[in-house]
């Protein structure tokens, strides 16, 4: 566990240099401006202390204290603002310090007013939470406190007050060399501190922080999420081996044909203390929707700016069979508590189901170990994506539309005659090749988005495709590679192909040579035309280069 510990304070040194600092920094300037050489140590040393102490034993001390936990950022908010006060008004300063003097002959302000100002800092300061705090928080939660946890601990607290420390130096520099006005620098910084009090009470910070990217994330995934450190992580957190192994299985049913790894079984919600927007809800009732859970807590800010995203999807495709289930587990004791839930989650405006993980049941069920994370579930009830972080957007709202269609494609007919006229032939359903709503696939596995071999299977059933040969799945459309050659076997009087590229393709209609097609344009083009509806299998050789879309029929 040792190599925790530097890991630890490298993680804590990126954390101040991340969004998260952006409420807390006009206080860390105003604070360093005032006072002696000292004061910056004396605010770090404060911020150090209070920090590590609420982390590991935060529902202890408030206990103690006899105050609700729920409180903590309004109450650390408040004591700046009167160290605010203490510094516009100079004789309310020197009440404040004289508690302090015992501490050093000089001034009071210089040391027991910064380690105030610094204890007051520790309780406000919100780091977004990477791998070595959820690793924390999860034990100090469960009552897991031991040695190495509160070394490493220390180690992230000091790493992220160093940083502060040298703003602060930085600060008071700037501030001697307004020396004449000193008064006048005082009152400014009693003024900016006050200011940043009051954003922080009422929670205003999160609009500004949500908006400013996330431009340390890829130092921070290169510290905390390598694989030593990753390994380290799980063992101090208890976790013998992972949950979730994704693996390919050869594609049979329709939710198989997607092509995406299957990570078996989601565990069901677990020892959630409340709902929110929803009645209580269970991954087994949930079977035959898409799922999207979403590991997060209020105030962390990668999280809160994954929530755009997941509003949109919650939008577009609740009424298409998406259910988000944003399970919040809480880095700190304030966010335990379900009134503080309940205002964020109609501040952020959030209207899918919020499941209050705060004994962090679910969190271990999922050996979850991050803020955001979200895990895809299929109508199986089987997870297929699981995304640690932010980003990938794009890909997520690809594979929660692939397992849509999927779903859709199963449960309703594809042909469904009109009442009012006679039947219509049996013919084989519109054919889509890519993955974004591949259909009626079988053979070799499908790899997405990069050349790969494939094989024709044995035989095909009626109404399904294969790949032969070298292609490029993509999401709309397959592109042939060397040997590229597509078999289907279809129930039609005719069939269509969308083309697009130059080249030609070679045509078998039940291993009988018909003419040849030549593309020259981006269009439909007709391959089998016959005086009536009859099945038949159908063998195409294309052109490299030649991309191909979708089979209609008539």
């Amino acid at each position: 566990m040792l190599i925790l510990v530097p890991i630890a304070f490298a993680a804590g040194i990126i954390t101040a240099f991340t969004p998260c600092i952006l409420p807390v920094l006009p206080i860390v300037l105003a604070g360093g401006g005032t006072g002696s050489k000292r004061r910056p140590y004396a605010i770090a040393a404060g911020l150090v202390t209070t920090f590590t102490a609420f982390l590991l034993a935060g529902a202890w001390l408030w206990g103690l204290i006899g105050i609700d936990e729920k409180h903590q950022i309004q109450i650390g908010a408040a004591l700046l603002l009167v160290l605010a006060v203490i510094l516009v008004v100079p004789k309310i300063g020197e009440l404040a310090e004289r508690p302090f003097l015992f501490l050093t002959r000089r001034r009071a302000g210089d040391l027991g007013g910064g380690f105030f100002l610094g204890a007051s800092l520790g309780l406000v300061f919100v780091p977004c939470g990477g791998p070595v705090l959820a690793t924390l928080t999860a034990n100090a939660a469960t009552d897991h406190v031991g040695g190495w946890i509160v070394f490493i601990a220390l180690a992230y607290a000091i790493g992220a007050a160093l940083p502060m420390i040298a703003i602060a130096r930085g600060s008071r520099r700037l501030a001697t060399s307004f020396r004449h006005h000193a008064q006048a620098v005082r009152i400014a910084g009693g003024v900016l501190m006050a200011g940043a009090a009051l954003v922080i009470y009422n929670g205003w910070a999160e609009t500004l922080q949500t908006k400013v990217p996330g431009y340390a994330k890829w130092v921070q995934d290169a510290i905390e999420g390598n694989s030593t450190a990753t390994h380290r992580l799980d063992r101090l957190a208890g976790k013998q081996k992972a949950v979730f192994v994704g693996h390919r299985e050869r594609l049979a049913s329709r939710l198989g044909q997607v092509p995406l790894k299957d990570y078996g079984l989601a565990p069901n919600f677990q020892q959630i203390s409340a709902w929110v927007n929803s009645p209580a809800l269970n991954v087994s009732a949930l079977r035959g929707k898409v799922v999207l859970v979403d590991f997060w807590t209020y105030s962390c800010i990668n999280c809160l700016r994954t929530l755009p995203y997941l509003e949109k999807w919650d939008r577009l495709y609740r009424s298409r069979g998406l259910v988000i289930v944003g399970v919040h587990t809480p880095e700190f004791g304030f966010e335990h508590d379900l009134g503080n839930v309940r205002n964020a989650v109609k501040r952020l405006n959030v209207r899918y189901p919020v499941a209050l993980d705060n004994d962090y049941g679910t969190w271990k069920a999922y050996s979850n170990n991050y803020w955001p994370a979200h895990y895809l579930i299929d109508q199986a009830g089987h997870v297929r994506e699981l995304h640690i972080g932010e980003g990938d957007y794009d890909k997520t709202e690809q594979n929660i539309r692939l397992l849509l269609e999927a779903g859709k494609a199963r449960r309703l007919p594809q042909d469904v005659p009109d009442p009012d006229l006679t039947p219509r032939e049996a013919r084989t359903p519109e054919t889509y090749l890519g993955y974004f709503r591949i259909g009626n696939y079988t053979g070799s596995p499908v790899q997405t988005d990069h050349a790969a071999k494939y094989r024709f299977p044995p035989a095909l059933a009626q109404d399904t495709f294969a790949y032969a040969g070298i292609w490029t799945v993509e999401g709309e459309r397959i592109v042939a590679g060397k040997g590229a050659r597509l078999r289907l076997h279809f129930g039609a009087r005719k069939v269509h192909l969308v083309l697009t590229g130059r080249g030609s393709v070679a045509v078998r209609l039940n291993g009988k040579k018909e003419p040849t097609i030549q593309v020259d344009a981006d269009k439909l083009y007709t391959l089998v035309s016959q005086n009536r509806a009859r099945a038949g299998l159908l063998e195409l050789r294309l052109t490299p280069g030649l991309a191909a879309y979708a089979f209609t029929f008539d």
